[in-house]
């Protein structure tokens, strides 16, 4: 799980909603049938949206469309995957100047909807204790990604994605430094529209989500192993009394009256 720089960022994800859920958060005509995935990790497939086919006016084609990618990405100039680094998450602030990643920037971004993602917060995976931080509000939200299709020399195709991710908000930052990009509704079109907008364009759209937007529920390390799925992995658990110190210490405050927000 070898990333730009650090400690894995965004390793796990969980989309738990419906087809339908998906097809009316993202105004498509139609995803596959897919179970609830509580526990995907890098190199499975994932569910993405990306633009349409290039319309005329009064084309019947449609805006978006859903896609499956692998859940690492591979630049269209790499030779051997096998020997490239695994790259599941681009830093949003140097995605457009990084050699893997500025034509997808510029020309292949995508939206991956999610349920929530996993986070560690300590030094070691094995040790460290496990977060589900998901919407507070529930439902689907939409990652920032970038997609490319890398050809096999034999002719062979497969669409790759990686995760945009930006530095956390000072909710999450006791857990990890940097967290996904979301990409609000109202903003899809804009951020999809890769011919009438230049990364520059939409800069405004990849800050990260205020305090409050998520909630960091601590769950156990079932989670650690890839095979385990289900939603038994987003069942809160009890940490240690230190920990607990930590989070509140931690917690943003109120602009208005000075207090401290609940962690939720």
């Amino acid at each position: 799980m070898k990333q730009e720089k650090g400690r894995a960022m965004c390793g796990r994800f969980a989309l738990v909603q419906g087809p339908e859920t998906v097809e009316e958060a993202f105004g498509l005509d139609r995803v596959e049938p897919f179970p609830p995935r509580y526990n995907i990790a890098p190199t499975q497939p994932i569910l993405i949206v990306a633009a349409g086919p290039r319309r005329e006016p009064g084309s019947n084609l449609p805006e978006r469309q859903a896609l499956l990618a692998r859940w690492g990405f591979v630049p269209a100039w790499v030779k051997e995957p096998g020997r490239f680094p695994l790259l599941i998450n681009a830093r949003v602030e140097t995605a457009a100047a990084k050699a893997s990643f500025k034509a997808a920037m510029r020309h292949r971004r995508v939206l991956v909807p999610a349920s929530g993602f996993y986070e560690w917060k300590g030094t070691g995976r094995k040790d460290a204790q496990p977060y589900c931080v998901r919407p507070k509000g529930g439902g689907v939200v939409a990652f920032g990604g970038l997609m490319e299709t890398w050809a096999e020399p034999g002719g062979a195709e497969i669409d790759t994605a990686a995760i945009l991710t930006c530095a956390a908000n000072s909710q999450i930052a006791h857990i990890h430094e940097r967290m996904p990009v979301v990409v609000r509704p109202q903003h899809f079109s804009r951020w999809l529209d890769c011919v009438g907008n230049e990364p520059r364009d939409v800069a405004d759209i990849v800050q990260p989500v205020e305090p409050g937007f998520f909630e960091a529920i601590p769950v156990s390390g079932l989670v650690n192993k890839v095979a385990n799925s289900g939603p038994q992995l987003q069942e809160p658990v009890e940490i240690a009394p230190d920990e607990r110190r930590d989070e509140r210490e931690e917690e943003p405050r109120d602009a208005a009256g000075g207090g401290q927000l609940s962690l939720f």
